[in-house]
């Protein structure tokens, strides 16, 4: 008479009970004599009966195959604790006698499960350069072996295969720049070149602050959420820098946790995502839910593969973005700040604070004198053209000189120093840029007298102090600009400067490292001042 036996599944949560003689249809349908509801069995997968010594296993067409400790199988007999895998679901075979479940007995071929799962780790040391080195394998617990690869199998040509793959998937993330996008296609490739129920990637600057960016499930939606990847087995990936396999992630001591258990995760790898400077940024972590050993040491290889050509993929869609908001920054910012400056904040747009702060800056106010009387005279166009030609020169000067174009008031322009950025040397450049202003004039004048056109002279003023700076404006508009009474007091200069004058402050004087020649000058009166302000006429 055939003994009893009995199919436990490795999450514990199913058994099949295989009286003598009795034949039972293990499938995905309703009516199967043993219903298993998993997306990689089918309707009717396969079929199993007690015979003597061990349970007789046929495999009934199904899509996605059954195996008998690793091996695909169409008819075989499973001994005693052998594991058999109805598509991604694992059984392992009982003997049971009239006083229930015999003891686990080892063989030499498939020794019995212990109850520690077994772990594999692929240390990642980072060169002095930055660069990975090669790694190492450290088995931190034993438990059942992963069923052995079929033997006809070649090695050279998988490895053969997985590198042609990697070398697919290089080229294909290669050309995708969008980072979504990007990660949404290393998370479809996933699926296609590994065994994974889900995949997410992780990115961050440390353990604690990795967010998923991208989950997906083949399972379906809801399988799929940013709370399902277990922190520990991240925190072991960035913190150690290393790539993680658990054949057995319920039973895995190193990474027990509510996480993993809920969600009945049952194998597991977790590789880091590095930069060329050989800094973690991230992690891949992909599982499987229906069976234990569904991953190799080899796939382990192939995951830190991977995630080394989806970590060059990522770095360079970050750089492309970061390039592109740049570009749009300088093409802001190149309106109002010199080419140099317009570069630091592009660079250093983080540090750049334009909500709005208290600053100590330079401000100067030029304005072409007579300009309404003598435009009346002239035609349209050739105003047009005078102020452009105009304009273009004395903007240059300013920028060459690290200045800021704050606006142009008409035919008046306002420059300031030390926004977004100072300098030591602030109140000497702005000097200086005053200065070239009023010799460019000089040749502007030649130039404009052999058009025709009438000459034309500038005032200048300049000041210093604190101030507000900041974006000012609506919802609708924003303007990068100075507020407070420095700038009031720069103006009031710039009104009183006579024709090629430059009228300076007194408190910007005495801040001049280089002081041209000055000639004191009557104070003046200032709007909301009580006292007059002491002025200068600077000589050049």
């Amino acid at each position: 008479m055939s003994d009893a036996f009995k199919l436990v599944s490795t999450s514990g949560e199913q058994s099949i009970d295989l009286k003598p003689g009795a034949q039972l249809v293990v499938g995905r349908a309703v009516n199967s004599d043993v219903p298993i509801y998993d997306p990689t069995i089918s309707r009717q997968h396969a079929q199993v009966s007690a015979k003597d010594g061990g349970v007789l296993v046929k495999d009934l067409g199904s899509s996605n195959g059954t195996f008998l400790n690793g091996s695909r199988i169409t008819e075989a007999v499973a001994a005693p604790n052998d594991v058999v895998m109805f598509g991604k679901v694992a059984f392992y075979v009982r003997e049971v006698t009239k006083g229930g479940e015999k003891p686990k007995v080892a063989s030499d071929s498939f020794p019995a499960p212990k109850p520690a799962g077994a772990t594999i780790v692929r240390q990642l040391p980072v060169s002095p350069e930055g660069g990975i080195m090669s790694g190492r394998v450290k088995r931190v617990s034993l438990a059942v072996p992963a069923p052995s690869e079929p033997k006809e199998r070649d090695e050279a040509a998988k490895k053969a295969k997985a590198l042609e793959v990697l070398l697919e998937v290089s080229k294909a993330l290669s050309t995708q720049m969008d980072l979504d996008k990007l990660l949404e296609t290393i998370a479809d490739f996933s699926f296609q070149v590994m065994a994974v129920d889900r995949v997410s990637i992780l990115l961050g600057k440390a353990a604690e602050e990795m967010i998923p960016r991208i989950s997906k499930s083949r399972l379906g939606e809801g399988y799929a959420s940013a709370r399902h990847v277990p922190r520990s087995i991240v925190s072991q990936v960035v913190n150690e820098r290393v790539a993680v396999l658990t054949d057995n992630a319920a039973e895995d001591e190193r990474f027990k946790g509510k996480s993993i258990l809920m969600q009945s995760v049952r194998s597991a790898m977790g590789a880091p995502l590095m930069s060329s400077e050989g800094v973690c940024t991230g992690v891949i972590y992909v599982d499987n839910l229906t069976s234990t050993h569904a991953y190799s040491s080899d796939d382990l290889d192939f995951l830190i593969g991977f995630a080394g050509v989806a970590s060059v993929a990522i770095e360079n869609s970050q750089l492309a973005d970061r390039i592109q908001r740049e570009a749009l920054v300088l093409s802001n910012f190149q309106r109002y700040f010199s080419p140099d400056l317009a570069r630091q904040i592009a660079e250093h747009g983080e540090q750049v604070k334009l909500g709005g702060t208290k600053r100590d800056v330079v401000i100067l106010f030029s304005d072409i004198r007579a300009f309404t009387s003598m435009s009346e005279k002239m035609d349209p166009d050739d105003v047009a053209q005078l102020l452009r030609e105009y304009f273009t020169e004395m903007v240059e000067i300013i920028f060459r000189h690290g200045g800021t174009l704050d606006k142009f008031i008409g035919d008046a322009i306002m420059a300031l120093w030390g926004a977004p950025f100072g300098t030591e040397d602030d109140s000497d450049k702005a000097m200086s840029a005053a200065i070239d202003m009023q010799r460019k004039l000089v040749e502007l004048n030649e130039h404009w007298k052999s058009t025709g056109k009438p000459p034309v002279t500038i005032g200048i003023g300049i000041n210093c102090g604190q101030v507000f700076a900041g974006n000012i404006g609506s919802e609708q508009r924003l303007e990068y600009t100075v507020l407070g009474d420095a700038v009031n007091t720069a103006s009031r200069l710039c009104s009183n400067a006579g024709r090629g004058e430059i009228m300076i402050s007194e408190p910007f004087f005495r801040r001049l490292k280089s002081p041209p020649e000055v000639e004191e000058k009557k104070p003046i009166t200032v709007k909301n001042r009580a006292q007059p302000v002491p002025v200068y006429l600077a000589k050049y």
